[in-house]
């Protein structure tokens, strides 16, 4: 006969009490071994285990009594999160069976094991940061926590501040007299009202990220677009129709939808050039004379990219490109994709300039560019002066959670909790 549900948690040993709730030596021990899975590193690490059980048991006692339903996450990251860490997990078993086996947890409960644990870390990340948004440091503190910590700055990997100017290949008459045709033939669909905008870039739009939307480009601002499309699109009263508009891209018709502050809301309707005719050489010999020119002293780098880069973002910025998702300017030049990074390298001087080069995106037309070397920051330890503002959130991350320890330290007295696994 198979042992009840009552004899198997009598069999079941009890390593910590919080509150109300148990945890129990199987949730202990599928958690070590999940953890020592996804990170091979920590496997000879003796005090992992006590480790993982101060965590859980801070984590019980925050969920309880932390007010922590106030604070609200976002389940689709979390479940994202969750079937990253799975897949990363799953990869160390030979099978579903070896996994369960060894787990000693079906799949679906260590799907749900890692949700959890996901969930339960978002909570108290978002509350940290909730609970401690207001706390600041001083130049004196900073420095106190650098002394304190000289020994064991991190060493910073090598940065470079780059700028460009990018230029696509121009099309030649019969690819944009035939573009120019199926617009206008799609404009005459727009103008007899028969389907809506919405149904017509989903059938004849070729910009590939907007046509499944209906064109819908959402809330833009002014330099996120390239400026004959931005030019039109801000013209236009909300739910007015452009004509035909001509980007490098190709040819749009763009209807405006709405505004909030200095964004507005776009979609469009593409036909884009056919680029197999395109000229290469004359945007190399574009390029290349920009080039000469500014190494010669006559024209400045940033008038140029902002003048006639066809990258609309950096072209606001001088051609100054930026590290990706940040406002940073300095780019670890190792994330750079093989081509560019071969390119950067090669420049050892600021205000260097490469010559032009023909640049295969994954996705996307081929286009030209020319980089220009702002600034180089060779491998260096963490220096107070150079690298102040990356010292001051160091010793203001340490500061918050110094005070969060304090917190949950605090917690604890008000929580009745008992170890039994010592």
């Amino acid at each position: 006969m198979p042992p009840t549900l009552s004899a198997a948690v009598v069999a079941d040993k009890v390593v910590a009490v919080v509150g109300s709730e148990v945890i129990f030596k199987s949730e202990l021990d599928s958690r070590e071994l999940m953890t020592r899975m996804q990170y091979p590193g920590l496997k000879d690490e003796a005090s992992l285990r006590s480790t993982i059980l101060d965590n859980i048991i801070d984590q019980k006692i925050i969920l309880t009594k932390a007010k922590i339903d106030s604070v609200s996450i976002d389940e689709n990251a979390v479940t994202s999160m969750a079937v990253d860490r799975f897949r990363q997990l799953s990869g160390r078993f030979t099978s579903k069976e070896d996994m369960e086996r060894r787990l000693g947890r079906s799949v679906d409960a260590i799907r749900r094991d890692l949700a959890d644990e996901l969930r339960g870390q978002q909570m108290i990340e978002t509350l940290k940061r909730k609970k401690f948004s207001s706390v600041t440091i001083g130049y004196g503190e900073v420095m106190s926590f650098y002394r304190s910590n000289q020994a064991s700055m991190p060493n910073l990997p090598e940065e470079v501040s780059v700028s460009q100017i990018l230029k696509f290949p121009g099309v030649n008459s019969a690819s944009k007299a035939e573009a120019l045709k199926k617009i206008q033939e799609i404009q005459k669909k727009q103008g007899s009202g028969f389907l809506s905008f919405e149904e017509l870039a989903r059938r004849y739009s070729m910009d590939p990220g907007s046509a499944p939307l209906g064109g819908d480009l959402g809330f833009v601002q002014r330099g996120e677009l390239v400026k004959p499309f931005e030019d039109a699109a801000y013209a236009l009263k909300d739910g007015h129709v452009s004509g035909i508009v001509e980007t490098r891209y190709g040819y749009h018709i763009i209807q405006r939808l709405g505004r909030e502050g200095s964004s507005i809301h776009v979609r469009h309707i593409l036909v884009a050039f056919e680029r197999s005719g395109s000229d290469d050489g004359e945007a190399a010999a574009f390029l290349d004379a920009i080039r000469s020119k500014v190494l010669a002293g006559k024209v400045d780098f940033a008038t140029m990219a902002g003048s006639y880069s066809d990258d609309p973002v950096s072209a606001s910025l001088g051609g100054l490109v930026l590290a990706s998702g940040t406002a940073g300017k300095y780019l670890d030049p190792s994330m750079l994709r093989p081509q560019l990074r071969d390119i950067v390298n090669a420049l050892r001087t600021p205000g260097d300039i490469s010559r032009p080069t023909k640049i295969t995106p994954p996705k996307g037309d081929p286009f030209f560019g020319i980089f220009r070397l702002n600034d180089r920051i060779v491998p260096h330890v963490l220096d107070p002066e150079k690298d102040y503002p990356l010292l001051e959130q160091l010793a203001l991350d340490n500061k918050k959670q110094e005070l969060f320890d304090a917190w949950v330290k605090g917690l604890h007295k008000e929580v009745y909790m008992r170890r039994t696994d010592r």
